[in-house]
């Protein structure tokens, strides 16, 4: 099966034991949290998910990295993972946070099995996956928060995840040391796609030892002009069902 942990091959480097930190961030979820490194030291690295390299640092660079994001959501809140990939940051959150509903959006099938996997190994019931383009599922899915881990820049992934928001919703954005650049070229473009605040917030650092970085982008009443926004969902919707070409980022049947 998939997600049952494999051998490692020749060379490759060992996923380390868990920062004590993790203990405390996970809570009784830490079990499952663990798992899910493994699962991404074996099979997130055999499908290119993950890079050999990286298993050395997925606790501190990855997994926990991103779980610190859950001190910026408030309780019972629902988010969409745009672009999830492995699960970052969607699952570190829901395993930190189990009272948030978390959806995990995904255009690719390889990655979108692998998510299902996980999901249904670890048994997280707040989390739903979907494969789909971000564009497709203005109308399907409405959400406080969205979240972001190494998509695209600022500009173009608020385009594709500001009109997933419901009014007066946030997107947060992990954007490491590029964050204060990467905001200050995308005001203009951010407040067209009806963000009314922006701001760099560190989070984590207590726990961490260094701050992750997120871009904060507040919504105001409408946001990501959502007419457009419908009109461009409905042309992506019918541009599949007729068998056109999609963009790179993937398209196709959605799995839930």
């Amino acid at each position: 099966m998939a997600t049952e942990s494999a051998a490692p091959e020749e060379g490759a480097q060992a996923l380390p034991e868990a920062p004590s930190v993790a203990r405390e961030i996970f809570g009784e979820n830490f079990p499952a949290a663990q798992r899910y490194a493994e699962l991404l030291a074996s099979a997130g690295v055999q499908r290119g998910l993950i890079g050999p390299r990286e298993v050395p640092r997925l606790w501190d660079r990855h997994v926990l990295n991103c779980a610190v994001l859950a001190e910026l959501l408030p309780e019972n809140a629902s988010l969409c993972d745009v672009g999830s990939g492995a699960g970052l940051p969607g699952i570190p959150v829901a395993l930190a946070r189990p009272d948030l509903s978390v959806t995990l959006l995904e255009p690719l099938l390889r990655r979108t099995n692998f998510l299902e996997e996980v999901v249904r190994e670890l048994g997280l019931k707040n989390v739903t996956v979907v494969r789909g383009r971000a564009e497709e599922m203005v109308g399907e899915i409405a959400v406080e928060f969205v979240t972001a881990r190494a998509v695209a820049p600022l500009e173009r992934l608020a385009g594709w995840g500001m009109p997933l928001l419901r009014p007066y919703g946030q997107m947060l954005a992990l954007k490491g040391d590029t964050a204060e650049q990467e905001l200050a070229e995308s005001r203009s473009a951010l407040a067209k796609l009806g963000a009314v605040e922006f701001a760099v917030l560190p989070v984590g650092e207590a726990a961490l030892g260094a701050a992750t970085r997120v871009v904060q982008v507040k919504a105001g009443e409408s946001p990501g002009g959502v007419k457009g926004a419908n009109r461009r969902a409905r042309a992506a919707r019918a541009g599949r069902s007729t068998g056109r070409a999609g963009d790179p980022r993937g398209g196709g049947r959605r799995r839930r």
